[in-house]
């Protein structure tokens, strides 16, 4: 059976040993860093296959940690933060961020995140093996790669913009509600469906000539989304 790493960047160290006692005693190996730089260093000199990442540190910030991170992996990553505030959980899922939990936190509500995103890499990893691309317009998903090509240009996504991106592809001009999307996507109970809002902007100013404007991720208000050919009318 694969033992899981993760890297716990955390400045307070009582938070820090705390956590880590709970990923250790759920068979994960543990990796830690005391700020956003260290925590750059240790993802880049181990295998890393999921972030817990506190905001507020000191020499480098989680969110410069995390942007940094991005340009690189699309590892999943758990924001800790004792930010509260909806905007700030929205700033967090755009620079990159699958998840945010808010201190103080419950332990076992921390774990089964890490649970669930790990649950989701290994699926978005070992999942399609022999299924063909999916194009629709001048966007080619493969799912055997798990690439995503826009006229023919790469575009890099996360696993979770991945996987929303492939649910809707697969089902030209369906509409998804939000909690749907957040149902099959995420593999759990509807609990925060207001990321879903949040991934779908940033799926936008990746394939989208103009986000504001989508000729493919189109809203279906007060219903949900869906993924339509703009070549063809739907």
């Amino acid at each position: 059976m694969q033992k899981y790493k993760i890297l716990v960047a955390e400045d307070d160290k009582a938070i820090r040993d705390s956590i880590g006692i709970y990923l250790t005693n759920s068979n994960y190996d543990v990796v830690y860093a005391e700020n956003g730089k260290e925590a750059i260093e240790k993802f880049q000199s181990e295998k890393i296959d999921l972030v817990i990442m506190d905001l507020m540190m000191p020499e480098m910030s989680g969110e410069e940690a995390i942007i940094k991170l991005r340009e690189k992996s699309f590892v999943p990553i758990i924001i800790l933060s004792a930010k509260s505030e909806d905007y700030d959980k929205v700033i967090g899922l755009n620079i990159g961020a699958d998840d945010y939990i808010v201190k103080p936190f419950n332990p076992l509500e921390l774990m089964a995140r890490v649970n669930s995103n790990i649950r989701r890499l290994y699926q978005y990893q070992s999942s399609g093996e022999n299924s063909e691309s999916i194009e629709i317009g001048g966007i080619k998903l493969n799912t055997m790669e798990k690439n995503v090509y826009v006229d023919g240009e790469k575009v890099s996504l996360t696993s979770l913009e991945y996987k929303i991106l492939e649910l809707l592809m697969e089902n030209p001009n369906r509409v998804f509600s939000i909690d749907e999307i957040y149902e099959r996507v995420w593999n759990e109970p509807a609990i925060e469906p207001k990321t879903v809002t949040v991934h779908i902007r940033r799926i936008r100013e990746k394939i989208e000539f103009d986000p504001k404007k989508p000729l493919y991720l189109k809203v279906a208000w007060g219903l949900g989304y869906k993924f339509v050919n703009p070549k063809r009318r739907n």
